[in-house]
């Protein structure tokens, strides 16, 4: 069997194939233009025939899905895709595929047996459905970032006059503070801004209407997402965005790898006697599943009680900040429960909740 470490870039792959007995028997780049991509790996497959096939393995990117549907339309047997953990200090793509196609051939049993070998974070890709909720919520952040930068801007300029008091509503967000901003009288400069501005704000609000709709349907046709809206503070739009990023919650084995997935859990440098030394969080995995989690927290605490004493209990030894981030921490376990055992959020301690489940499973057995 033949083993290929790939080292994805715009113009070019950098590629690197070894035999079974480890040695490099190619290394070159191929552009990424369809004829010379495709005669690359119709090659590849030809040579690898009489061996029984290749391995393949590349590092995860946002230009993945088209490389990933090649290698399985020219017969790869598996396709790793990995997320490197630390950025080496002697970097050029000639030796990152050389690194790639090392790993592969010396976990090339783990791989096979879809394990995951030690100090490999490996991503499992998502499946086109999850693919399409991902890309859909990412548009949905993306233009309310750019929603909030327009209306930045015009608080920017009202208060740059003091005319923020004189707002006719109380709430920024109306057509009756849009009909006064279109005819407040402003200094020539900040007039055209303004005029600017307005149509950026109804144009967002328009796109997000729709995307928030899609984003409704979506949810309607989910039983993940029907569970997870159970939960207090998540709506249709977090509910997809933190289901597409679980996947299938199976290959989690423990409540705590869901935490850990999320990036959820403190790191550690621990070394000879020191066994204890624990820092921040790694804020490894979803950056968006921990913003909504964030979120979340505000309605969990209020509406269930006994969250709410567990927080108070940390705050008064730790901090509120530590305290928050142990409440998305468990927060994280409770949605490993709810998607195995497909029951709905709760308002009680995750310990019992865990106690009940167990009970559950001996009563089962």
């Amino acid at each position: 069997m033949l083993y290929l470490g790939i080292d994805q870039h715009k113009r070019q792959l950098t590629v690197n194939v070894r035999s079974e007995d480890g040695a490099v028997m190619l290394q070159r780049q191929v552009s990424t233009h369809w004829e010379k991509v495709r005669a690359f790996f119709a090659d590849l497959a030809e040579k690898a025939r009489p061996d029984g096939g290749f391995l393949g393995i590349v590092e995860v990117c946002g230009m993945n899905p088209w490389l990933l549907e090649m290698l399985k339309e020219y017969g790869c047997r598996e396709t790793v895709v990995i997320q490197p953990t630390e950025r080496a200090k002697q970097k050029t793509d000639r030796r990152d595929a050389g690194k790639l196609s090392h790993w592969l051939w010396v976990h090339r049993q783990q791989f096979l047996e879809g394990k995951h070998p030690p100090g490999l974070r490996r991503v499992e890709p998502p499946t086109p459905p999850q693919a399409s909720d991902r890309q859909l919520t990412a548009l949905r952040a993306r233009l309310t970032k750019k929603r909030t930068a327009v209306l930045n801007g015009l608080h920017k300029i009202l208060r740059k006059h003091n005319l923020e008091q004189a707002c006719p509503t109380k709430k920024f967000q109306t057509q009756k503070v849009r009909r006064w901003l279109a005819e407040i009288e402003l200094p020539a400069l900040d007039r055209l801004e303004v005029d600017l501005l307005l149509p950026q704000w109804q144009m967002l609000d328009e796109q997000l209407e729709v995307t928030e709709a899609k984003i409704a349907e979506r949810a309607a046709a989910d039983e993940q997402v029907k569970l997870l809206e159970s939960v207090p503070g998540m709506g249709h739009y977090s509910a997809v965005a933190i289901a597409s990023r679980i996947g299938n919650v199976d290959r989690f084995r423990r409540p705590d790898s869901l935490a850990n997935y999320f990036g959820l859990t403190p790191g550690c440098r621990n070394s000879g006697e020191a066994t204890q030394r624990l820092g921040s969080i790694t804020k490894q995995g979803s950056k968006m599943v921990r913003y909504l989690l964030n979120q979340a927290v505000i309605k969990v605490l209020r509406f269930d009680g006994t969250m709410r004493a567990w927080f108070k209990r940390i705050k008064k030894r730790r901090g509120a900040k530590i305290a928050r981030v142990a409440v998305m921490r468990r927060l994280a376990t409770i949605l490993w429960h709810m998607l195995k055992r497909k029951q709905k959020y709760r308002y009680d301690s995750p310990i019992k909740k865990h106690q009940e489940f167990e009970a559950f499973e001996g009563a089962a057995a």
